[in-house]
């Protein structure tokens, strides 16, 4: 069964030609040209991949992309004229998980597709634990204890990488190319702000790290949890 695609872009040519390249590659593919709807289609049926439009009536994607991370894990490619760090790295924090900046060529769009499609699917490895904290590749679940902790897809990855090798000392380069591979077109200051925020998600206090915790000027390594 081929993947489906949801493709939130108010720009009409925009739309149709990414709507042409992604069903070249037999992609099943619904566009739709405003926030609002984008939330509501993937309430109605979650796609397996949204191409994001950033600036768009009403909702914008930013805010679209802050609500769905709520709900769903499903993976997220942000496309918009907004080209600067900062607003990469908003676009990041909120739970993209790769940014394309316009005009780009259709067919990096397309390898990107390929490439967060590929990454998400469903390993066959089996659960790992560190301290107090379980991860399940499969089920794409995080635990703490007895609470659930969401992440995004790119967290995920991240926070894998580093759990499956306790207390190896990953620069931000590694963790880039072994998290993302090469063509995840991830920056080592992206590694920083998902750190940032898993720290904030599985951290008794981010300030004080226990699980990843910094090793200046090398990296991030990931430890049981206990401090000291």
């Amino acid at each position: 069964m081929s993947a489906y695609v949801l493709v939130a872009e108010d720009d009409p040519k925009q739309a149709e030609l990414v709507r042409r390249y992604l069903c070249r590659e037999d992609y099943t593919v619904r566009v739709v040209a405003d926030g609002r709807s984008a939330i509501d289609e993937v309430r109605r049926q979650r796609p397996d991949l949204l191409v994001l439009d950033v600036m768009m009536p009403g909702v914008d994607g930013l805010d679209v992309c802050r609500v769905l991370r709520r709900e769903y894990d499903l993976p997220v490619l942000m496309v918009t004229a907004r080209a600067s760090a900062e607003d990469k790295l908003l676009g990041f924090d909120l739970g993209a998980d790769d940014y394309l900046t316009k005009p780009y060529d259709p067919r990096e769009l397309m390898a990107r597709v390929r490439s967060l499609l590929r990454r998400a699917q469903p390993p066959t490895s089996t659960s790992l634990r560190l301290g107090d904290l379980v991860l399940d590749p499969v089920r794409h679940e995080v635990r703490l204890g007895a609470r659930q902790v969401s992440c995004t897809p790119a967290e995920f990855r991240l926070l894998t990488t580093l759990v499956a090798a306790p207390d190896q000392v990953f620069s931000r380069g590694q963790l880039v190319e072994q998290a993302y591979g090469l063509d995840g077109h991830i920056t080592e200051r992206t590694i920083d702000v998902h750190i940032m925020n898993l720290r904030k998600k599985i951290e008794d206090d981010p300030r004080e790290p226990a699980y990843l915790r910094t090793v200046y000027g090398v990296g991030y390594k990931a430890t049981d949890g206990r401090h000291g």
